[in-house]
């Protein structure tokens, strides 16, 4: 059974603690698109009281009017935060690997016009930064139109690879770094590539294990997933890392 969680909303449409992340009546419609939103998840309800004391007043904060948008048949007002991210469908991803390498899974959280989906899956035996790169391609391989997306992820190794240009740069060097060593997880970084291609994608990185809902959720899907048992070869590293004959 999943430890309870308490969702504290310092600043926000409707401050206060929230026990559900998801939901009509969860935080996250509280925050989301709430130009200096401040909020954290905690273990205890004394923590979340504590946080709201400390970070705000706790009195209702009424945003501008603003466009509204539908959620399961209500309008909900929000503000439009910078470079127009209230439109785009979000994304929160992470990967786990016990062991690294080891047992490994991904988490995905998507969340589009009030809906949220989860995903995850596992593999016998990878790496960390292989479930962070297979997690966006998870979130974003669903997604069956050209779309605007905003995904977060706590992989320094994935959001820089991609928003710094390393990834492109390897490409085009046939797959080699600048040091001239050959890059890693290539089969996976051609996949995400491809796909920032198809869709507009704005990368968040986000401090891992520091309170954000979205990131914590993805975490604990990841996790799960890696300790599944018979989980499935993660063909991509094990072809390429370990002989075929390891089980």
């Amino acid at each position: 059974m999943a430890k309870q969680k308490y969702y504290a909303v310092a600043v926000g449409r409707r401050p206060g603690i929230y026990t559900e992340w998801f939901g009509d009546a969860g935080a996250q419609n509280q925050v989301i698109g709430f130009q200096g939103a401040r909020y954290k998840g905690f273990s205890t309800r004394e923590e979340a009281e504590a946080f709201i004391r400390d970070q705000g007043s706790g009195e209702p904060i009424r945003p501008k009017p603003s466009r509204k948008i539908n959620s399961r048949n209500t309008e909900t007002p929000i503000d439009k935060p910078d470079a127009g991210l209230a439109d785009r469908i979000i994304i929160y991803t992470d990967g786990s690997s016990l062991g690294n390498p080891g047992p490994g899974g991904y988490g995905v959280v998507m969340s589009s016009s009030g809906e949220n989906r989860e995903l995850s899956g596992g593999f016998r035996q990878t790496t960390n930064n292989r479930m962070e790169l297979l997690a966006c391609i998870v979130g974003l391989e669903q997604l069956e139109t050209p779309s605007a997306v905003v995904l977060y992820s706590d992989s320094r190794y994935v959001v820089d690879g991609i928003t710094k240009g390393w990834a492109k740069k390897w490409q085009h060097n046939n797959w080699r770094k600048s040091n001239g060593g050959k890059a890693l997880n290539v089969d996976l970084w051609e996949r995400l590539l491809s796909l920032c291609v198809r869709h507009d994608v704005h990368w968040v990185w986000v401090k891992g294990h520091a309170g954000n809902p979205g990131n914590e959720r993805c975490d604990q899907l990841a996790t799960q997933a890696a300790s599944c048992a018979k989980l499935p070869p993660d063909v991509g590293y094990e072809t390429v890392s370990i002989p075929t004959s390891c089980k």
